[in-house]
């Protein structure tokens, strides 16, 4: 839009002092001509620009000049309390500081905007202390028209239609009460409920979404924290988890650990290989896990997994030990 553009400029030449056309054209990704009628726009509102011919001449504001922050669009707000709700202005003794300044960003919006963009806020939570899962993970793709469909129905307030595919199984199309999202370490997940029971979402697995007219099921406010904590704590304890004691090849750890749920303990041995206990859904998903690694990896404990893989070592080898038809 125009008017963000305008603000843009202004912002640009109290950033920079003096900018050339050429610049603030590259800058603004606009012509020069559209730069030079922006700033008569500018002078015919009151806001001075003043032109320095020369080499080193340009586009500068009269000394002094002062702006608000009633320039910011809806989302440009959104970003600023988003931000301002990580933890690391509290981690670095700015917390004091940093409230202070999303209070004065909020202060500085248009009414429009200052109660939709604070409450849009609450309904964020950036890389919470608990994460679902305890390794580092690759930041997912996940096309912007999904995401900007889910936004909306979170923000709104309104049902959400999503066709998603669960692991191992192909899409299907469901109607939730989206609550928050979180996104933990590039992973983007969606808390909602359906049918009244709690439910979490991957991101990356909803192929479409549709924002739905219909009021969400859901409380006013949303502590995002303390429900993800929550769900994380019924994740990692639930269904038929086992853990499993792993003697590897360093070379092959990103490959175990990329399909584990989570590692528990890790250490190098004197020989270099590494010994880590991890986690994995169920029996299947953990006999499946280290068979993919072969000789690169040795299950230590339990004895059931040990002799699992065991005795299926030895149907593959008399199969192949046995002479062709």
């Amino acid at each position: 839009m125009r008017a963000d553009r305008l603000v843009s400029l202004v912002l640009l030449l109290r950033q920079h002092g003096r900018l050339s056309a050429t610049a603030l054209a590259r800058e603004l990704e606009v012509s020069t001509r559209t730069v030079l009628r922006d700033i008569e726009s500018l002078s015919a509102a009151g806001v001075k620009v003043y032109a320095e011919r020369g080499r080193n001449g340009g586009f500068a504001l009269l000394p002094g000049f002062q702006t608000e922050l009633t320039g910011l669009n809806h989302d440009e707000a959104l970003a600023l309390l988003v931000a301002g709700s990580r933890r690391g202005a509290q981690t670095f003794g700015l917390g004091t500081a940093l409230a202070s300044a999303m209070r004065k960003v909020v202060d500085a919006l248009p009414e429009s905007y200052r109660v939709t963009a604070a409450g849009a806020a609450q309904r964020l939570l950036v890389d919470p202390e608990t994460d679902l899962l305890a390794r580092r993970q690759v930041a997912e793709e996940i096309p912007d028209v999904v995401v900007a469909e889910v936004r909306r129905a979170v923000f709104a307030g309104h049902k959400l239609r999503i066709h998603y595919a669960a692991v191992g199984q192909a899409a299907t199309w469901r109607t939730v009460d989206p609550i928050g999202l979180v996104t933990v370490r590039g992973q983007g997940y969606l808390l909602a409920t359906r049918s009244g029971a709690d439910r979490t979402y991957r991101l990356s697995r909803v192929e479409a979404a549709e924002e739905l007219d219909e009021p969400a099921q859901r409380p006013d406010r949303v502590d995002l924290d303390r429900a993800w904590q929550e769900r994380s704590a019924r994740f990692r304890t639930g269904g038929d988890q086992v853990a499993v004691l792993v003697r590897m090849n360093p070379a092959r750890r990103q490959e175990l650990v990329g399909t584990a749920l989570a590692v528990l303990a890790e250490e190098t041995e004197a020989d270099g290989r590494l010994r880590l206990e991890v986690t994995f859904q169920d029996p299947r998903h953990a006999e499946w896990a280290l068979w993919q690694l072969g000789t690169d990896a040795e299950a230590l404990a339990p004895q059931w997994l040990r002799a699992s893989l065991r005795d299926r070592a030895a149907a593959i080898a008399a199969r192949y030990g046995a002479s062709s038809g």
